[in-house]
């Protein structure tokens, strides 16, 4: 190996923190800004100091390697982009408040890029003409930004963000789904060099388009997505894409009694109405109104559930979803807010969970004030317009596969594969002359991984009570030689220091005077180097303490030896 710099802690730019930052909420933002790596800008945008500088920098190279390894090859695109593509493709509309729009000096509409599928396609179609040119695999990594309403747990969620994305241009789906699966191999070998624990579940595309989505988790106390799997035969999905199969069509001749309306005074929720009837929740129908583009909607799901809006949002996407508010409903007096019932809604679409299968009764609203109706059987007294999985999953739901109950984790989204196919190419008229001498429809894949959001999921997982602990490939260095404080000790800290960059290792020296070695050995629990060599009391016959950081084993030996096992 090169010979390495010996990067001094008496000139570095970090400051390390006693106390835990006060608008930190997840382990990774406390431990970043306490242990010197980053530091907050504004809402949502960081600076990356030196520290947490390198530890994005080794993301950065793995994710490299393996692109590269795949045949990818590498760009860097603006991120200063103009309106016109996005609004070709229909995301200058669709992306809402998301983006980050301004003007320049003579009053064009520019943007600050979310994702890059619209000019990665026009780069191709300035490129290639012919079929020979493909397939070809673009990737980038680079800052994004959206306009999130509530940045929070640091890096995970901010406004300006580092992504790696890549886009596969074939000419057929057979050329598609072989750039996939080796995206999807790219993926796995770089999440397991990263140490991150992680799963490919099942996703759903949204605003992306497309067909085949998958997910990369990094399970996490502080993710925001929540996944389903299941013990008997490993289906994995994130909730959104959970798809039960519509109730079996055997209650569909079952005769019912007819619907009866029945006074229900003071029950305002599900769980009072269930009390005074004596029924269990699950028989009751629940109905949400929402807006679809500004249309209102009901959806119907058992009483014993909830509306996942972001699932809803998802399968309706690239509509935009939103609650109906008070005003909504004083313009529809038909409306009777409490008392929905989907046998008395007109012209208002009607979209249900699976659950709401043709043949069930149901006890819902009877569409007066105080009144309820039982009965209600679907297919007979209403007509549901779309089944949708649109309820919030439960753990022991049955898997979709093999009936077994599900479980339900937390994680961290890392990355996401799509196979997009013809959204983008039909949109911008991507064709390239085919074998036959004939124009053919390019198809594309878009695949990300959020390199600064790796950074956040790998300290989330990684870290223990003492600090952050990085996996050996991501650390800002090999080893952290601490110098208890004495000059024979800082001068056995030096010479260890010296000897391990001499021999390519990446050497971080504490060399701080005045500090305490207490204050010099929390320091180095703090910051995770996967090693720590202490130069302490037992300096002057060149013993020194050497530390794995994961497993906090500590023993005494020679210095040479020490060095004998940090270089072999």
């Amino acid at each position: 190996m090169a010979t390495q710099h010996v990067q001094r802690m008496s000139r570095l730019m970090a400051r390390t923190l006693r106390e835990d930052p006060a608008d930190a909420e997840t382990l990774s933002h406390r431990l970043l800004v306490r242990a010197g790596y980053v530091r907050r800008s504004s809402a949502g945008v960081w600076t990356w100091l030196p520290l947490g500088k390198r530890v994005l920098e080794n993301v950065s190279r793995i994710v490299r390697e393996e692109m590269d390894a795949i045949g990818g090859q590498e760009v860097l695109l603006p991120a200063l982009l103009p309106r016109e593509p996005y609004e070709t493709s229909g995301r200058w509309s669709e992306y809402g408040e998301l983006l980050f729009r301004l003007k320049d000096r003579k009053g064009a509409d520019y943007l600050l890029g979310p994702t890059h599928e619209e000019i990665f396609t026009l780069v191709v179609k300035d490129q290639c003409t012919s079929y020979k040119d493909l397939p070809v695999i673009l990737y980038q990594i680079q800052t994004k930004y959206r306009d999130e309403a509530r940045p929070r747990s640091g890096v995970l969620r901010g406004r300006e963000f580092q992504m790696k994305d890549s886009y596969s241009f074939d000419v057929d789906d057979a050329g598609l789904a072989e750039s996939y699966a080796l995206h999807r191999a790219a993926y796995q070998r770089i999440f397991t060099r990263l140490g991150l624990d992680h799963r490919i579940v099942s996703a759903v595309s949204g605003a992306m388009g497309g067909s085949a989505s998958e997910e990369f988790l990094a399970p996490a106390a502080a993710g925001e997505d929540t996944f389903a799997d299941c013990p008997g035969c490993g289906y994995a999905a994130n909730t959104e894409a959970v798809t039960f199969p519509l109730a079996g069509e055997a209650d569909a001749a079952a005769e019912h009694p007819p619907l009866e309306e029945i006074p229900t005074p003071d029950t305002p929720t599900i769980e009072t109405l269930a009390a005074h009837l004596g029924v269990p929740a699950s028989a009751t129908l629940k109905n949400l109104l929402v807006k679809v583009d500004g249309e209102i909607t009901a959806v119907g799901v058992p009483g014993d559930r909830e509306v996942d809006l972001g699932k809803l949002a998802e399968h309706l996407a690239p509509a935009e979803v939103e609650l109906v508010t008070a005003e909504d409903f004083a313009d529809r007096p038909d409306l009777v807010r409490g008392y929905v019932g989907p046998q008395g809604l007109g012209k208002v679409r009607y979209l249900a969970d699976p659950r709401v299968a043709p043949g069930t009764a149901w006890v819902t609203g009877a569409n007066k004030p105080d009144t309820h109706a039982r009965n209600v059987v679907c297919g007979r007294d209403f007509q549901v317009d779309r089944h949708l999985d649109v309820a919030v999953v439960e753990p022991g739901d049955p898997c979709p596969q093999c009936g077994t109950g599900l479980r339900l984790d937390r994680a961290i989204e890392v990355g996401h594969i799509f196979q997009l196919g013809r959204k983008y190419a039909d949109a911008f008229g991507l064709d390239v002359l085919g074998r036959e001498g004939k124009p053919v429809r390019v198809t594309m894949g878009s695949y990300g991984i959020g390199v600064s959001r790796a950074v956040a999921a790998l300290a989330e997982q990684t870290a223990d009570e003492r600090g952050l602990s990085w996996p050996a490939e991501v650390a800002p260095a090999d080893v952290h030689v601490v110098a208890a404080g004495k000059a024979v000790q800082l001068a056995l800290a030096e010479q260890a220091a010296e000897s391990l960059a001499a021999a390519g290792r990446r050497v971080l020296l504490d060399d701080r005077a005045g500090l305490s070695p207490g204050v010099k050995l929390t320091d180095a629990e703090l910051i995770g180097v996967p090693w720590i060599l202490v130069a302490g009391r037992r300096a002057g016959e060149s013993v020194v303490e050497l530390q794995h950081r994961a497993t906090g084993t500590r023993e005494e030996l020679p210095l040479a030896e020490a060095l004998t096992r940090l270089t072999s």
